[in-house]
């Protein structure tokens, strides 16, 4: 099979507040897909090395990627590079993933514990430093799922858990669960936020973290693409919306709504040219100037698109509050809290 490995750069302090001894640092996620494309062992390589080497210390990946091969290759190239394991920070995920006989179908406690354990040996690990719950499953008392996460912590197989696409009443639920029967409740939630979808990381995660510490490390800033501005003319042949399997966002782009966007993103161009960057970077920068935002999670394919997006820690200082306003006052979806209307 061929597989495509594209790197996921997570930026600024990730799990900085949930795990206080993990020094601020930038951070990397690795995903590794099956698609048309051919990236060999050595890209991954070279985009994790570039990564490591700017100070990126954490990657994560799922045991669903690539079927437990992006897994292999995470492994593979730290015990290449001879990295100790105390310079990295490394999370994957379960539920969703892997066989169907062996995280769908049986008890959380066996499900888990056979999935992490796979996960740890294609990866030659001894343990990860969170795992997350990919996805709620209605089908599973959330008492079970509490109890197979403190588990897998308790056998030393993972330090922390978290939840992956999981409501905040989900997550406020298994809290409650881990506090009725003395187990551990999750620390993180990884969900999606770019500068069309606010609402979760905005409004509800802050009640969360404020109420009971549950920080946000989140995905897709760039909107699958979106936000890079390159889908401005078209669909280009070499872009993942002109892929079969990518349908479904070839279809939102060329919305009467993704035409809206297309225009909001135009103008958002003049403000990252003021500041003398570029959209992704604004982009980027946009995401992590967002006090309870703990990490940021961004794809790329090359050399060029990584060092890009590492250039986005160069201009969250100039993120000050009236270039959010103008941010705001151009995309106009802005949500409101209980604070703001307090206030």
């Amino acid at each position: 099979n061929n597989t495509c490995t594209y790197t996921f750069l997570c930026v600024r302090v990730c799990l900085y507040y949930m795990c206080p001894f993990i020094d601020p640092s930038i951070s990397i996620f690795i995903y590794v897909c099956v698609c048309v494309c051919v990236c060999v062992f050595q890209v991954a390589e070279q985009l994790m090395t570039i990564a490591y080497e700017s100070g990126v210390n954490l990657f994560d990946t799922a045991e669903v990627y690539a079927a437990g091969k992006a897994e292999v290759i995470l492994g593979n190239i730290i015990k290449k590079k001879g990295w100790r394991r105390s310079s990295l920070v490394i999370t994957t995920k379960l539920y969703w993933g892997g066989k169907q006989t062996n995280t769908q179908t049986d008890s959380q406690y066996t499900s888990h514990l056979s999935g992490l354990k796979g996960s740890l040996q294609r990866m030659q690990l001894e343990y990860v430093d969170v795992v997350f719950a990919n996805r709620p499953d209605s089908n599973t008392p959330m008492e079970e799922i509490v109890r197979a996460m403190t588990y897998v912590i308790n056998q030393g197989m993972s330090m922390y858990w978290g939840t992956s696409r999981w409501t905040a009443m989900e997550i406020m639920e298994a809290y409650s669960v881990a506090r009725q029967f003395n187990l551990i409740p999750p620390v993180c939630e990884q969900a999606e936020y770019h500068l069309f979808q606010r609402e979760k990381v905005e409004v509800q995660l802050p009640e969360l973290y404020h109420k009971i510490g549950v920080g946000a490390m989140t995905w897709s800033p760039l909107a699958c693409g979106i936000i890079t501005g390159k889908y401005e003319n078209g669909i280009p042949e070499s872009s993942r919306a002109a892929m079969k399997s990518y349908q479904w966002l070839k279809d939102k782009i060329v919305s009467e709504d993704g035409r809206k966007q297309q225009a909001k993103l135009k103008e958002l161009s003049h403000i990252a040219e003021k500041l003398g960057c570029t959209l992704p970077q604004l982009a980027v920068a946009w995401c992590l100037r967002n006090e309870g935002v703990s990490s940021v999670l961004l794809g790329t394919s090359n050399a060029e698109q990584l060092t890009e997006n590492l250039g986005a820690i160069q201009v969250l200082p100039k993120m000050t509050s009236h270039v959010v306003s103008d941010i705001d006052h151009i995309l106009g979806n802005r949500p409101y809290s209980k604070k703001d209307y307090r206030s």
